[in-house]
């Protein structure tokens, strides 16, 4: 054991191991990003099928009831049967629900039906894992009602954790379309002052700014089907600004709709736009950086200043005890 202990010790075998994981991160860092393969494709060619399962469905109302039918003969999920057993639909999904899941990126019902799964499971479940930690391994000196009182915040918790799910990933997708929008808006006007149609310059600009950001290409994608299928072009223009949330795309679907409805011309109001998004993103940049001091005193306080005093401090403090000695 000792022999073992003094091998893994030496500083040669240290060194060779620390250089095989050097090596191995090497190469993970360019072989990783080949093998994730290629995102925004695979974001297009679930826009092309979501766009064909629009279609099918508006060419097949007439065999509606023929399609729920066999429906209801296929097997069911797991999920599937816990929420209409508990019948979650009609206790928990409301038109919000959906709305916000389309906003963090889910489409369809199977989104739906696990939102709901989950919000119903995690309730119990963190109320036993708490409970069962506090009554039967440790329970930090707390009294009985205590550990009831935590037990029932585990299960709070659990209801609501979905809810903090969808809205950290809502952030993330605002986050990445603000940042990108004001140049989608200049790519937009470059492209209708050039004689595109509204359909081609939305086409044409989600396959540039898919490189920047997936999440505003998608959404491009989506609102360029939905233009060639929906009966109202007005419609597919307030789903952009429902699906994302943001105020200046929602701006950007009014001009839209303004345009098409007393028709002038739009290239003014994407310039005016385009303007604006750009100086809210500026001004963002500028809050969050005039917001970096005040962060930056805590850590200071807490890492910088003690190493400074030791710096300062350390040698007067080494001499005074060399005296004393």
């Amino acid at each position: 054991m000792s022999t073992l202990i003094q091998y893994l010790l030496d500083p040669q075998f240290v060194v060779m191991v620390l250089a095989a994981v050097a090596a191995f991160a090497t190469v993970a860092s360019f072989v990783l990003p080949l093998l994730t393969g290629n995102r925004l494709d695979a974001r297009m060619k679930y826009v092309a099928s979501e766009r064909e399962r629009l279609r099918a469905e508006r060419l097949a109302n007439f065999a509606e009831e023929q399609r729920q039918a066999k429906l209801r003969r296929e097997p069911k999920s797991f999920m599937k049967q816990v929420v209409e057993q508990l019948n979650l639909r009609k206790a928990l999904e409301t038109e919000g629900t959906r709305e916000r899941l389309k906003m963090a990126g889910f489409r369809g019902q199977a989104p739906v039906v696990a939102f709901l799964f989950f919000r119903a499971i995690l309730p119990p479940f963190g109320f036993a894992i708490v409970f069962f930690y506090l009554f039967f391994i440790d329970d930090f000196g707390l009294a009985p009602i205590v550990r009831l009182g935590l037990s029932i915040g585990g299960a709070y918790l659990g209801f609501y954790f979905p809810n903090i799910f969808i809205s950290n990933l809502i952030q993330r997708r605002q986050k990445s379309i603000k940042r990108v929008f004001p140049d989608a808006l200049d790519l937009l006007l470059i492209c209708v002052q050039a004689g595109m149609s509204v359909e081609a310059a939305m086409n044409k600009v989600a396959s540039e700014i898919g490189s920047r950001s997936i999440e505003l290409a998608e959404e491009f994608s989506l609102t360029t089907a939905e233009l060639s299928y929906l009966q109202e072009r007005r419609q597919a223009y307030e789903n952009l600004g429902k699906r994302t949330g943001i105020a200046v795309v929602k701006a950007v679907g009014t001009s839209l709709i303004q345009a098409e409805r007393y028709g002038t011309a739009i290239s003014q109001a994407l310039r005016v736009l385009a303007k604006e998004s750009r100086d809210m993103r500026m001004a963002e940049a500028e809050k969050k950086a005039a917001a970096l001091p005040p962060k930056l005193t805590v850590p200071m306080i807490l890492f910088f200043l003690p190493v400074l005093f030791i710096v300062i401090l350390g040698p007067a403090a080494m001499q005074f005890m060399a005296m004393r000695g």
